[in-house]
């Protein structure tokens, strides 16, 4: 069997075994055949400590198209993604490297942006249209806030999931993980008044503008033939949509940072920070597998002992 037959086999164990998402399976798709193509190797013996080894100083040095250099983060993708293939191969007791021995680079702590009190504010009261897209737009930045959905979780939701009377409900986030989230009083408004618009059947929370799409819909007496026939799909929003969204609204709003969905979960975590949360609830309503990923909001901390450190400190001094 060649490595690259386990290779498919180990995409579809990581769909069919491991539940994982078509994107996460398209992309190890992608490393692992970076690594094939780059080492020419054709049975899993080839694998050893130094082709690993050249592969990470290969990974550093290698441009892009455009002459840029990969960034810390990006190049433990590729590594990620060959120590999944190996744990795969020794699984099956294939004779290759271990896994434990290709090593994954430290990166820098990165930097969260978020927006201030005020810009959530502004950028929420910019969808201000009594309109059906601008109900639906109000409601998936509120939404975007209240619970700090992924915008894949935001668009993947079904009304039939949405419990407004309790004002929470379950979604699916990465690794197949379930939650709960919860709304508040004005993103449950919000989506009141974006559902009373609906009159459609349509199982997704978010769509297109039906009003709109109407006239793709073929009539009642009409024959469904050729391209007419391929408008009987959901009109669930698409991520990229809700990007493209969030974006028009925070110009609206007069926001200069380069604001994305991530950046309203970023400022929902932030938001819960500053006014007293404890770090591992943030991490159990964000849906962090680990909380090292939530100590990524450290910042907020910081600004705490900076404002504590700047009412306290050397007061005596100071008579």
């Amino acid at each position: 069997m060649t490595i690259k037959e386990l290779k498919s086999q180990f995409l579809e164990y990581l769909e069919i075994e491991k539940g994982r998402s078509q994107k996460t399976i398209e992309n190890y798709n992608h490393y692992l055949d970076h690594f094939l193509h780059w080492s020419k190797i054709s049975d899993p013996q080839d694998i050893t400590d130094e082709l690993a080894r050249n592969y990470r100083i290969y990974l550093n040095r290698v441009k892009t198209r455009e002459g840029v250099s990969l960034k810390k983060n990006t190049q433990n993708y590729y590594i990620i993604a060959l120590r999944s293939f190996l744990k795969y191969l020794a699984k099956r007791d294939f004779q290759t490297l271990a896994a434990e021995k290709v090593e994954i680079g430290k990166v820098s702590r990165r930097e969260v942006d978020f927006l201030e009190a005020d810009e959530v504010e502004r950028i929420l009261n910019a969808a201000d249209g009594g309109d059906f897209k601008g109900l639906r737009d109000r409601a998936i930045l509120e939404l975007l806030f209240s619970a700090g959905l992924r915008v894949s979780e935001l668009t993947n939701l079904n009304r039939d999931k949405i419990n407004l009377a309790k004002q929470e409900f379950t979604v699916r986030g990465k690794g197949d993980k379930l939650r709960v989230v919860f709304l508040s009083d004005t993103a449950k408004k919000s989506l009141e008044r974006y559902l009373d618009k609906r009159t459609d059947i349509d199982p997704a929370l978010f769509v297109q503008d039906t009003k709109v799409l109407e006239k793709f819909r073929p009539k009642a007496d009409q024959p469904r033939v050729g391209k007419e026939n391929i408008k009987t799909e959901s009109y669930r929003l698409t991520p990229r949509t809700v990007q493209r969204i969030v974006k028009h609204y925070a110009v609206k709003a007069g926001i200069v940072k380069d604001v994305h969905p991530h950046t309203l979960r970023h400022s929902f975590a932030t938001d819960l920070l500053i006014n007293g949360a404890d770090i591992r609830s943030v991490q159990a309503m964000l849906g962090h597998s680990s909380i090292t990923t939530t100590q990524i909001y450290t910042h907020i901390t910081n600004q705490q002992l900076r404002d504590v450190h700047k009412a306290f400190h050397g007061r005596r001094r100071k008579k």
